[in-house]
Formats: structure tokens, sequence, C-alpha cells
């Protein structure tokens, strides 16, 4: 006789589980939000840039951003130590560095 299966049980179980994810994810956005220097701005100005940059149409600045945004990860990664839940790296912060990296303005203009 074969064994019934609980269908409710593992509902509820994938349920929980994608709702443990969920979770997860926005935790991890808002430690990358932090890490970025990104908690000083308001949430309007925030809202709007990422608002800006989901719009874009502009390839190259899309491609600039992403390249910014790996730099700044390899940068953590080699200080070792608290950006793990971010990237999965297991960096730290630098100290006294500029945390804001991805900005789009670059230092020579």
């Amino acid at each position: 006789m074969r064994k019934v299966r609980d269908y409710d049980a593992e509902l509820k179980a994938l349920g929980d589980k994608a709702r443990a994810l969920k979770a997860k994810r926005v935790e991890q956005l808002g430690q990358l939000v932090t890490a970025t220097g990104a908690d000083a701005l308001d949430a309007e100005t925030l809202a709007g840039v990422l608002l800006d940059a989901i719009g874009s149409k502009d390839a190259g600045a899309k491609e600039a951003w992403r390249a910014n945004g790996a730099a700044f990860f390899q940068r953590r990664g080699r200080k070792g130590g608290g950006a793990a839940a971010i990237d999965g790296s297991g960096a730290a912060p630098e100290p006294g560095g500029n945390a804001a990296g991805g900005s789009g303005t670059t230092p020579n203009g």
C-alpha cells in the first residue's frame, strides 16, 4: 500500500520557505542600503534614484553602475568580515573608506 501524501503540509512548508526567503532578501537589501551609505538619503530621494535606474534605457550607464557595484563588493571582499550577509563574500566595510562607491561620480571628474 502506498503512503498517503499530506499535500496541505507540503504546501504549508513551501509557503513558509517562500516567506523566509522573501524576508531574507528584504533584510539583505536593507543591509545593502546601509553598507553603501544610501541610508543617509531620505526615502523619497532613494526611491527616485532607484526608479530612474529601473527606467533608464541607457545601456552604457547601466554597465557603469554594474561595474561600480562589482568594484564596491570586491573592495569589501579584500577587507574580510561584515558584508557576508549582503554578497556572501564574508567581507567587512572599509575603515574610513567611501561606502557610497557606486554613486556614479568619479574623483577625477
